[in-house]
């Protein structure tokens, strides 16, 4: 009795909840790098790169600072979680060019290429491994189901090799590769308007901030077109391949329709 009323007294804590990945992704990719590069941090009169020293060294080094806060965030992710999966060494890839770009001081047309190198080189990367065994939307794919037991991992291989599934593979990795370019472009555009300052000036610094966040939700919404058209290609060859409610999001349904298939 007096352990149970102890036990009542003192509840066990509660688990503090995590913060969601989407969330820290936004802090170190968009958050910190717009105020590295804010002249003015929240109307407070202090900037980074007067803490720099100012001027154009300062202005500089601010700019660096903000391009590679994204760049260790990503690699942190890859070597502290251990996650060597394709997919995240191909945005480590990408992290790494960024980083790279960042010592390639220009303005004008050439910045706005040279914000847009990673979705024109994940299209390279895309279009190169549609000729390839495994396109890149089958590496997502891949990725996604990594989770999954081995039985309903095992299934998921299976129909992907299914040759009507294999082309859409291969359709939707070209599909996605095409939407790349296209957010590309689309961000080469919007960065050559807006980022119009000197490199190393306190115009371009804050120009680049204002267009890192006018394009945070277009970017994202366009690769996320991508994707969903992509899917549904894939999708739409795995119904018609097993028939209705075999579902690459249903491990368990597409299991039991390779299952009457014979092809488990």
């Amino acid at each position: 009795m007096a352990a149970t009323m102890t036990s009542s007294a003192n509840p066990a804590p509660a688990k503090k909840a995590r913060v969601p990945r989407t969330v820290w992704d936004l802090v170190f990719t968009l958050v910190i790098p717009i105020l590295i590069l804010s002249p003015n941090i929240l109307g407070s009169g202090v900037s980074v790169a007067n803490l720099f020293g100012g001027g154009t060294g300062g202005n500089i080094r601010a700019y660096l600072l903000a391009a590679f806060v994204p760049v260790v965030y990503v690699l942190w992710d890859i070597l502290v979680n251990r996650n060597v999966s394709p997919v995240a060494l191909l945005g480590g890839a990408t992290a790494l060019l960024s980083g790279a770009l960042a010592f390639w001081y220009v303005d004008g047309f050439w910045y706005a290429i040279k914000d847009s190198a990673r979705p024109f080189l994940t299209a390279i990367f895309a279009f190169v491994s549609a000729a390839t065994a495994y396109p890149l939307f089958r590496i997502f794919l891949d990725a996604a189901s990594i989770a999954e037991s081995p039985a309903h991992r095992a299934a998921t291989q299976v129909a992907m090799k299914a040759a009507p599934v294999a082309r859409a593979l291969v359709q939707a990795t070209l599909i996605f590769g095409v939407i790349d370019v296209i957010g590309g472009v689309v961000n080469s555009v919007v960065n050559y308007r807006i980022v119009v300052g000197k490199f190393g000036s306190d115009d371009f610094n804050a120009q680049v901030a204002q267009a890192n966040a006018v394009m945070r939700i277009p970017g994202l919404a366009i690769s996320l077109i991508g994707a969903a058209i992509a899917f549904w290609l894939v999708q739409r060859a795995v119904t018609a391949r097993y028939g209705q409610g075999a579902s690459l999001l249903e491990p368990e349904k597409l299991t039991l329709k390779l299952q009457e298939a014979g092809e488990l």
